[in-house]
């Protein structure tokens, strides 16, 4: 258990450097820190601008996502915290190492669950009592905070398991673009209706998140937000132009598919990958070492 504990002492620490030194590098580069305006990293790209870039594109999409799956399946079948650990790991490095993703881009994606995995578990770490419980409390003048060692292990083992879970998605979905996704969905014979209306929903997020971000950019050259009412106020004039635009968006991109026969089905080009020996030489060995590793520590 301390092990466990450690590890994660030492994952989190990791990415709070990890993100200091690139907040530390971009403040310097630029001269000054700007305050409330200013380009956010990452701001306007969707997830599959680093699945076209990454290394391992070409990997046949059924595998990696067949592999991904799987992993995702014994994380939450085996509930072994060195599983999680190794996960967490070995996806990291297949996703940082060999699809070349920048270690601060990585970690700057994956903060996003991180911050709702530990809101989720915080309920469970805590409880709350009239009188005091557990090793340690904390008294709030009508009832009492507390928590235990067995609450805190309880919590970690979830943020572990949850995170090695999320962890093999993401390796999946960072390296394969959402249209060969789709492409593995009908192969496995997923119902027409539910992986067209995936499609176009997943590509329309991402259109209204580039006009959201070109609003709020614009709002924000304008002085937009420099103070509580004028921030509702742009915050409110944002959404109804949103759904105003949404609408004539909508109306737009259904005419540019009927001018393109579009007849109910939606055809991707489908490129043929072949699965190498050794990736499923190395997939295998990899399964068979997380069955071992929860027979030994279970």
């Amino acid at each position: 258990m301390a092990k466990v504990i450690v590890l994660c002492v030492m994952l989190f620490v990791a990415v709070f450097f990890f993100k200091r030194e690139n907040w530390y590098g971009q403040t310097h580069e630029n001269g000054t820190h700007h305050c409330g305006i200013g380009h956010k990293h990452g701001e306007g790209f969707s997830i599959d601008f680093y699945a076209y870039t990454s290394k391992i594109r070409y990997w046949n999409p059924t595998f990696k996502v067949s592999l991904s799956v799987l992993i995702l399946i014994l994380c939450i079948a085996l509930n072994n915290s060195y599983v999680s650990v190794i996960v967490i790991i070995a996806m990291a490095y297949i996703t940082i190492v060999k699809g070349e993703l920048p270690v601060h881009e990585y970690l700057s994606i994956m903060t996003i669950p991180i911050a709702f995995i530990i809101v989720g578990t915080f309920t469970i770490a805590i409880d709350f009592s009239n009188r005091p419980l557990g090793q340690y409390n904390l008294y709030l003048h009508f009832f009492y905070v507390f928590t235990s060692n067995a609450k805190l292990k309880e919590a970690i083992f979830l943020i572990l398991k949850v995170f090695a879970a999320i962890s093999a998605l993401q390796m999946m979905t960072l390296s394969t673009p959402s249209s060969e996704i789709i492409y593995v969905l009908r192969k496995a014979h997923v119902p027409k209706l539910i992986i067209e209306l995936m499609n176009m929903i997943y590509r329309y997020i991402f259109i209204l998140m580039d006009v959201y971000t070109k609003m709020k950019n614009s709002a924000e050259s304008r002085q937009g937000y420099c103070d509580f009412k004028t921030s509702c106020y742009t915050f409110g004039s944002i959404a109804s132009n949103m759904m105003v635009t949404s609408l004539k968006k909508a109306s737009s991109y259904y005419d540019a598919m009927e001018a393109r026969c579009y007849d109910g089905d939606l055809i991707f080009y489908e490129e043929d990958k072949k699965v190498e020996t050794i990736q499923i030489v190395t997939a295998v060995a990899f399964i068979i070492f997380l069955i071992l590793l929860w027979g030994f520590t279970r």
